[in-house]
């Protein structure tokens, strides 16, 4: 049918299109908060690229939405624009009619974000916490580059080199800032050896200067050493944490019990059947007069998606602090929007009229 034919084509160029212009401003917003991050020793400066893709893909599930949803606002509200709805109107068209092509152009995309909400979000969300984990890992030392001033893990050292060895266990011209809440220390030494003693890293420092502040007299007092050994590796390790259920799997966070985990279900389960609405709410926000702006529905389709984002979020966070059940609330969430937009578009119509899956009415 040429109808079906040529909407869902002008469809997936939209959508396509969409879809490159919000993967751009998200991939570059991303990239400026991955550098921070990078910057402050959150991970490795080398891990960037890997933690730039796995947030990109983390965020695919609500930009795959997004861009499903401003596609259909816009191409049917072109359809109105042009006068081509009022053509395919008179030929006996009625607005529930679009249903079948649209729905038809966008199972594969819900399959999609379904994909990545159930399997890919979480796995990037688990590879970001393992590299991540891994920088916690490693010696203040090992993670300095050289030329660069960089914290340490908790906070309370600085550090400057001037360059190290290969094996990262020794660097040269040390800069070091030691701080706690009685007491500042600088500390300047030719060189610093790595030494591991039981669990503790210590930089052994030869050839220095140390100048300390009392932060509550203002006292300063300065020394010079030839060797000085200072604690640079962490405490013994703490017990294990609970895994962050962000990045659990699926098959995992529904034998969990907890009401992190049912929140973060609903979130996950919750943002598929919400993409199926907005597909509904864009072949109403789309219809209109066609002497009206075309910007005003894609400002109301913003504004419809931001608005629904959020109730979702917190509806995450309710169940989540146990304030609502999971099956239920999402069935009454979620539900009654597609009870409601359905309702919408048959009263658009004319109740009077039969749906176009609906077979076998009289001619």
């Amino acid at each position: 049918m040429l109808f079906d034919s040529s909407l869902r084509r002008e469809l997936w160029r939209s959508f396509v299109g969409t879809l490159v212009i919000v993967l751009t401003v998200v991939l570059t917003m991303v990239l400026i908060r991955v550098l921070g991050q990078a910057t402050k020793g959150s991970f490795a400066p080398a891990d960037v690229s890997l933690i730039l893709s796995y947030a990109v893909i983390g965020q695919l599930p609500v930009l795959i939405g997004l861009s499903l949803f401003v596609a259909i606002v816009t191409v049917l509200s072109r359809m109105w624009r042009d006068s081509e709805m009022v053509v395919w109107q008179a030929s006996g068209l009625r607005q529930r009619d679009f249903l079948r092509p649209l729905l038809r152009m966008a199972w594969p995309v819900l399959a999609v974000v379904a994909l990545c909400s159930l399997v890919a979000k979480p796995w990037a969300a688990s590879q970001t916490e393992l590299l991540k984990h891994r920088h916690e890992k490693r010696s203040d030392m090992a993670r300095v580059a050289p030329g660069q001033f960089q914290s340490s893990a908790d906070g309370q050292r600085v550090f400057f080199i001037d360059s190290h060895s290969e094996g990262q266990e020794r660097g040269r011209n040390v800069f070091m800032v030691l701080s706690d809440e009685r007491s500042e220390s600088v500390i300047t030494a030719r060189e610093g050896n790595l030494m591991l003693d039981g669990p503790y890293r210590y930089l052994v420092l030869s050839q220095g200067e140390r100048t300390q502040t009392d932060l509550a007299t203002g006292l300063m007092t300065h020394a010079r050493f030839q060797t000085a050994r200072v604690l640079v590796g962490e405490t013994p390790p703490p017990p294990e944490e609970v895994m962050d259920v962000r990045s659990m799997s699926t098959p995992a966070l529904m034998l969990d019990a907890r009401a992190e985990a049912k929140g973060e279900l609903v979130w996950r389960g919750g943002f598929i059947w919400a993409a199926f609405n907005l597909v509904l709410a864009g072949l109403l926000l789309a219809s209109g007069n066609t002497r009206r702006h075309s910007s005003w529905n894609l400002l109301a389709a913003l504004l419809l998606f931001v608005v629904y984002f959020n109730v979702l979020n917190l509806h995450q966070g309710a169940v989540a602090k146990g304030r609502l059940e999971l099956w239920s609330s999402m069935a009454l969430l979620h539900g009654g929007v597609s009870l409601a937009l359905l309702a919408l578009i048959r009263l658009r119509d004319g109740p009077h009229l039969r749906w176009p899956w609906h077979r076998g009415h009289a001619a």
